[in-house]
């Protein structure tokens, strides 16, 4: 018999045959249309061309659909990682021993110092001290030295919006990439980050990336891979959209850091965010 499994995106029925799992459907949290998902690579070619008839409706073009997808396979060890995900269960203190270090706040205030006069125009516009978006910046990449990931976006989202676990989410976020290649942002080939569709230095999901993304350096683009400006702001603007307020603190209980738990839904993370930035900003 089918067997339900609930996530906040919807829920999924697996229908059983002979003791086997087979294909299985996924039903969006709004019931306004089945779609095939699946628990292996067997599908997915198959799901992959309803998906193209959907992104259609979706308003993207025909051509941007054919280009962006064109190639596009199965990719298990997104799978793989997505399965195997274990530093957010760490405790605040071993995780913030983990991934915080002297030398990563010290060289996160050096990074304030060079770019004093950036940081200080995004917080007049924003809100937003420097000391919360270096931090996140440093957390998130080690301001840019450290793994943004090398997994084609395009593919690694397609990926997991084929399989069942959280395929609502990832293939609203599918719509996103494509839409940032519409727009001109970015190429699909140089859509290379994160194996659950990251983008840049900030790790700006798609989503995010369409709807808080801004030109903060003037050249035309929503530069989120190589402007400092752009991913600075972008991060501010992300912020300041869920509800951030100018000149008010960001411990917990406070409105600013609720809006820092709309960064990351982990307490570990969002409690290492505050305490950092506290610690970058030296108080």
């Amino acid at each position: 018999m089918p067997v339900a499994v609930e996530g906040k995106a919807g829920f999924c029925r697996r229908a059983v045959v002979a003791g086997v799992v087979s294909v299985v459907a996924c039903f969006s949290a709004t019931g306004a249309m089945a779609q095939a998902c699946g628990n292996s690579g067997g599908g997915f070619d198959a799901w992959l061309n309803g998906f193209k008839s959907r992104a259609a409706g979706h308003g993207i073009p025909a051509a941007t659909v054919s280009s962006a997808l064109a190639g596009v396979t199965y990719d298990q060890s997104v799978i793989n990682l997505d399965r195997g995900q274990r530093s957010f269960k760490l405790s605040f203190e071993q995780f913030y021993a983990r991934r915080v270090s002297g030398s990563l706040i010290s060289r996160g205030q050096g990074l304030m110092a060079s770019n004093a006069a950036l940081l200080q125009n995004i917080e007049a516009r924003f809100g937003v001290p420097g000391a919360v978006l270096i931090s996140i910046w440093g957390l998130e990449t080690n301001y840019g030295r450290g793994a943004q990931g090398g997994k084609a976006i395009v593919r690694a989202l397609a990926t997991l919006a084929y399989d069942c676990r959280r395929a609502a989410f990832f293939e609203n976020e599918l719509v996103n990439a494509l839409r940032i290649v519409q727009r001109g942002d970015m190429s699909v080939a140089s859509m290379r980050g994160g194996w659950a569709g990251e983008i840049g230095p900030m790790q700006f999901l798609p989503s995010s990336y369409m709807k808080y993304a801004v030109d903060f350096d003037g050249n035309g683009r929503r530069d989120l891979m190589n402007s400092v400006p752009d991913m600075l702001a972008s991060t501010a603007n992300f912020l300041k959209g869920h509800g951030w307020k100018a000149g008010q603190p960001w411990g917990p209980g406070t409105a600013n850091y609720a809006a820092i738990r709309e960064w990351n839904k982990a307490e570990v993370y969002q409690r290492t965010i505050a305490v950092m930035s506290q610690k970058m900003a030296g108080r």
